[in-house]
């Protein structure tokens, strides 16, 4: 005679969902992750994977492991401060507190003096202002391509477009913005080449279904030798002459010029020079959540804004409240990490190397995103074997290297100072996997 079914053993799904530990998890999960959970580990047990016995233990355990996100917080050792991958540019604390914030109940379309409906975003827009004086009026979008399919459909929907060929630019994940613009109904007239484009391109193309002239800059490459392009002002000065409306996508969001970047186009400079509207990202240079940033003449941008295509791309309240507190708070990792003194990041990755017993070697950080392609941000890294970075990706907490030519780089660039042990924690342990 065989004994008893071992599964008869397995417990049954009710006593599992009244232990307290089950219970506590439902402040955080769901009933359905739960059961999910619970089904799981007991099917674990059916196929004879786990012991009956250890069923309970697994509920306890997965339930306490699983998070409501499936994100996982990163520190960021690749010296690219806006890191498209990591989710671009990190929030400064005024900017999280403030998503903390407005995440239940806010005042994002109501007077509370009145107890009537307001306008969406105007503390954003009053922030921005103050932040770029040179603008009259502000807008901010879900995103920077929708800040651009925007503008063109607006502004130039069933008609042409002047741009030049060597601005017709691929960002990121395959989505080009000819592609983009055309969506809108409008017509792209390309004018120039890929390496040279005058005045007399543009002046030569316009005609009765001119609507636009848009100037881009390609943030993401760089065009070294026999090359011109034709600065804003002159630009300006066409749009006058036939009285059209001037855009600029300056992308990657400066306000206002960076010596350390100084081939970056900043708003404010191309609001100075001529620009009706002055589109860019709001995570990016700016170092805020993500968000489309128009700028420009009051006109201009209250027609963009009272056309049926702003209320499908406007920005919700969480994006409203963190780009406000970005621009208000002084204190914004985007910044610090391109500011960073290399002689202080030498220090940390000597303090660091000497921790691991590993060697420090110069290394160049870069803006990433986008932002200012081949300018080098001076500093230096941990060299480790290359085998770590596999370890590194996958310990507690998750820390991103960069493999460059055989190895594992951990720059320091990214991470603030607090998180220094942190990372020397993490690189033991995947020092230690490596035996």
């Amino acid at each position: 005679m065989t004994g008893a079914d071992p599964r008869s053993r397995i417990p049954r799904t009710d006593q599992l969902l009244a232990l307290p530990a089950v219970q506590a998890a439902r402040a955080r999960l769901s009933d359905q992750v739960i059961r999910t959970v619970v089904t799981r580990a007991q099917d674990r047990a059916r196929r004879s994977e786990i012991a009956p016995e250890d069923v309970q233990d697994t509920v306890i355990t997965d339930l306490a492991e699983r998070r409501a996100t499936s994100l996982t917080s990163v520190l960021n050792a690749t010296g690219v401060v806006i890191h498209t991958n990591l989710g671009r540019a990190p929030l400064s604390p005024a900017a999280r507190e403030a998503l903390l914030d407005a995440s239940g109940y806010v005042d994002v379309e109501l007077d509370l003096t009145t107890g009537q409906r307001s306008k969406r975003g105007v503390a954003t827009r009053e922030a921005l202002l103050a932040a770029c004086p040179t603008a009259e009026d502000a807008l901010v979008v879900n995103n920077g391509a929708a800040a651009l399919v925007l503008a063109t459909t607006a502004l130039a929907a069933d008609r042409e477009i002047i741009v030049s060929r060597g601005e017709l630019v691929e960002i990121g994940a395959g989505f080009r913005l000819p592609d983009l613009m055309e969506s809108t109904g409008a017509r792209l007239r390309e004018v120039g080449t890929t390496n040279r484009t005058h005045l007399a391109d543009y002046a030569d193309a316009v005609g009765p279904q001119t609507a636009v002239l848009l100037k881009v800059h390609p943030s993401n490459f760089r065009v070294n030798g026999f090359t011109s392009d034709v600065p804003l002002r002159e630009l300006r000065a066409l749009a006058d002459e036939h009285d059209l409306p001037l855009i600029m996508d300056v992308g990657s969001g400066l306000l206002m010029p960076d010596p350390i970047l100084p081939d970056e186009p900043s708003l404010s400079e191309a609001l100075e020079a001529g620009a009706d509207v002055v589109i860019a990202s709001g995570d990016k240079l700016l170092g805020g959540t993500q968000a489309g940033i128009l700028l420009g003449r009051a006109e201009t941008i209250q027609k963009l804004a009272k056309h049926p295509l702003a209320r499908a791309v406007r920005a919700d309240k969480l994006t409203l409240a963190a780009l406000e507190a970005t621009l208000v708070s002084g204190d914004i990792p985007v910044q610090q990490a391109l500011h960073a003194d290399p002689e202080q990041l030498r220090a940390r990755a000597e303090k660091l190397g000497d921790d691991l017993g590993m060697p420090v070697v110069p290394h160049d950080g870069r803006v990433g995103g986008g932002g200012a392609p081949g300018v080098p941000l001076p500093g230096w890294a941990v060299r480790l074997p290359e085998r770590a970075a596999s370890f590194l990706r996958l310990g507690q907490p998750a820390v991103l290297p960069r493999v460059h030519d055989g190895a594992c780089l951990i720059d320091l660039r990214c991470i603030p100072e607090d998180d220094d042990a942190r990372v020397a924690a993490a690189a033991h342990a995947a020092l230690g996997a490596l035996g």
